[in-house]
């Protein structure tokens, strides 16, 4: 889902597209922000063919600059019939031997394509990812390393960049095994070879304590008072001089707010964030942490 700003919320929701409508539709209040929009992607419906294989597409999917032919290139299907079905496989293996310089970025869209879509991402990072990617593929100097490592760490810049952030352990939750460790070299690695290539430093977005807010509490189910109170006070203590993480500052804010309100939950129930897993000493310094911010907002008078 995406943001929009919503004229009866008088702030930025989270907004759920009807499809079928055409209606851009806001999470909280339900007020229609767009109708009868027009749906300019590839049509996506698919037929059940005989043969009880993958489902079809009826149409082919919209070009992509990314690749030499635009994706559009010619592949062989497989007909109907004992003779059409031999002679079909046996072109269709001389088509997978033959030379086609896409196939591995096509492999690399579809894994991040999946991703995404196991995050909840929208389209538009999904595109930054593939971008980030080919650019580090047209160097040519990616090979031996850790491809499922790369291409996460591809998505993970691209959260950055369009001021979606994930945590490296959310990335790391869909990254078919590749590990933090390994995602947070293959990022350095590509920020390296962006700037080399640009001859200029590569802009990752700043991380607010702000960006996680609206995910956190929802994933801890807290009532829609709470959460506007959590992200008044996570605005506010931006102003504030605290030198923590921000994804330490959002869990301290949250467990604060939990506290002074009626919908009460246990420092426990913060092991509920996808990137966020409580040990004892975090959980500590979580409390510390929401001290110091109460504190500082009290301070001020808030």
């Amino acid at each position: 889902m995406a943001d929009a700003f919503c004229s009866d919320c008088k702030r930025n929701t989270e907004v759920v597209f009807d499809h079928s409508a055409g209606d851009t539709v806001c999470s909280e209040c339900g007020l229609v922000l767009e109708s009868h929009s027009i749906d300019e992607t590839s049509e996506w419906r698919t037929f059940a063919n005989e043969s009880g294989d993958n489902d079809p597409v009826r149409v082919g999917g919209p070009t992509n600059p990314l690749l030499a032919d635009g994706g559009l290139s010619t592949v062989i299907a497989k007909p109907n019939g004992a003779s059409g079905e031999f002679l079909s496989s046996s072109l269709g293996r001389w088509q997978n031997r033959g030379s086609n310089p896409d196939r591995g970025l096509i492999l690399a869209f579809k894994t991040i394509a999946t991703m995404s879509d196991r995050l909840g991402l929208v389209a538009t990072i999904k595109d930054r990812a593939n971008e980030i990617y080919k650019k580090v593929e047209d160097q040519k100097s990616s090979r031996g390393r850790n491809q499922d490592a790369l291409l996460a760490a591809c998505l993970y810049i691209a959260c950055r960049q369009e001021d979606k952030p994930r945590t490296v352990k959310e990335i790391c939750s869909v990254a078919n095994g590749a590990t933090k460790k390994e995602i947070g070299r293959a990022k350095e690695y590509i920020v390296k070879q962006l700037g080399l290539e640009t001859g200029q430093s590569v802009e990752m977005g700043a991380i607010h304590a702000g960006d996680f807010m609206r995910r956190f509490c929802s994933n801890l189910g807290m009532n829609n008072q709470a959460v506007k109170a959590a992200q008044e006070a996570v605005q506010k203590s931006e102003e504030f001089d605290i030198r923590r993480s921000p994804i330490s500052i959002a869990a301290a804010v949250i467990y604060i707010i939990t506290q002074l309100s009626d919908d009460k939950k246990p420092l426990k129930g913060l092991i509920l964030f996808p990137s966020y897993l409580l040990t004892k000493t975090k959980m500590f310094h979580v409390l510390l942490l929401g001290a110091e911010v109460l504190y500082r907002i009290t301070q001020h008078g808030v």
